[in-house]
């Protein structure tokens, strides 16, 4: 007994139609009438309003700076940086103080003190904005302790921006 293709078409229909009409209720009925569902649905809402994003949660964190006065720059040395990025610090150094110096960056002048380091390199930190100068003798940084980040690299004075003389050079000139 062979089965006859008009045969399996119509076993074919005959199924999908029963599973339409098996299916229409479930699909008819709103979501709204279920309970649980209403309640999932209200969660899913509250979640994604109150949600923040990770990089904007971290830097919106209740940290603030306290006011402090500037610092000032009288009878000071002035030393000033260019970095990447066409950044700009300036440097307001004193002779008599070694142990502090007033630094601008972005319009504003901040008072750094100094912090004893190991390696040599001059370090002056900000506790209150969070800024630490590192000074080498090849390049300044400046760094944000908060988001532990570099603000300004390769920051150069004019004397450090000029090249080294070589040893060939100098022998030329004798």
């Amino acid at each position: 007994m062979a089965t006859s293709p008009k045969q399996l078409l119509a076993a074919g229909a005959f199924a999908l139609a029963a599973l339409g009409l098996c299916a229409a209720p479930a699909a008819a009925a709103p979501e709204k009438n279920h309970p649980k569902a209403a309640d999932v649905a209200k969660a899913k809402k509250a979640a994604v309003s109150t949600a923040k994003p990770k990089k904007a949660a971290a830097a919106e964190d209740d940290w603030a700076p306290l006011d402090e006065a500037e610092p000032d720059i009288t009878d000071t040395k002035v030393t000033e940086y260019t970095c990447e990025l066409n950044n700009k610090v300036t440097i307001y150094s004193n002779e008599n103080d070694d142990a502090h110096i007033a630094l601008r960056w972005k319009k504003r002048l901040h008072r750094l003190d100094r912090v004893g380091t190991t390696t040599g390199a001059l370090r002056f930190e900000n506790t209150n904005f969070r800024l630490i100068w590192i000074g080498i003798p090849s390049k300044g940084i400046l760094l944000d302790s908060r988001l532990n980040r570099q603000l300004a690299n390769e920051c150069k004075s004019a004397e450090q921006s000029k090249p080294l003389p070589t040893a060939g050079s100098e022998e030329m000139k004798s």
